[in-house]
């Protein structure tokens, strides 16, 4: 039996909010950081990137902006958004006995005059 309706495919905004993810991952490794989990998904959320800086785990919200119009990319992490993001860490973490120390870093990517996504501002211990 055929699906009644066709996959949805992912649509511009879906595509430049993955190539800022890409870039702010190459930009962490570059750094020193070494990735652990894309996407993280569970009941309370979604983790964009999880990285381990030397023994602590990084929690990154990937946030981008075309332009600096009403704040920015940093800007668009709301309190709400930094609780649905502790909650999923929260969850993540749960599968340790002795969980690790964590922080939560934000990357604010935003496109530079050449239309290249940049990172605009690398948030350590965002909240």
């Amino acid at each position: 039996m055929l699906p009644k309706t066709a996959p949805k495919l992912p649509t511009n905004k879906q595509h430049l909010g993955q190539a800022a993810e890409d870039a702010a991952a190459l930009l962490l490794q570059q750094q020193g950081l070494e990735l652990i989990e894309r996407n993280f998904n569970c009941k309370t959320g979604e983790i964009d990137l999880i990285f381990k800086d030397n023994e602590q785990l990084v929690f990154v919200e990937v946030r981008f902006r075309k332009n600096q119009l009403f704040g920015g990319a940093a800007a668009s992490v709301t309190l709400a958004k930094q609780q649905k993001l502790q909650r999923a860490a929260h969850f993540y973490l749960s599968r340790w006995q002795q969980p690790p120390t964590c922080r939560f870093d934000v990357m604010a990517m935003t496109f530079n005059t050449s239309q290249q996504i940049i990172c605009e501002n690398w948030i350590k211990n965002a909240f």
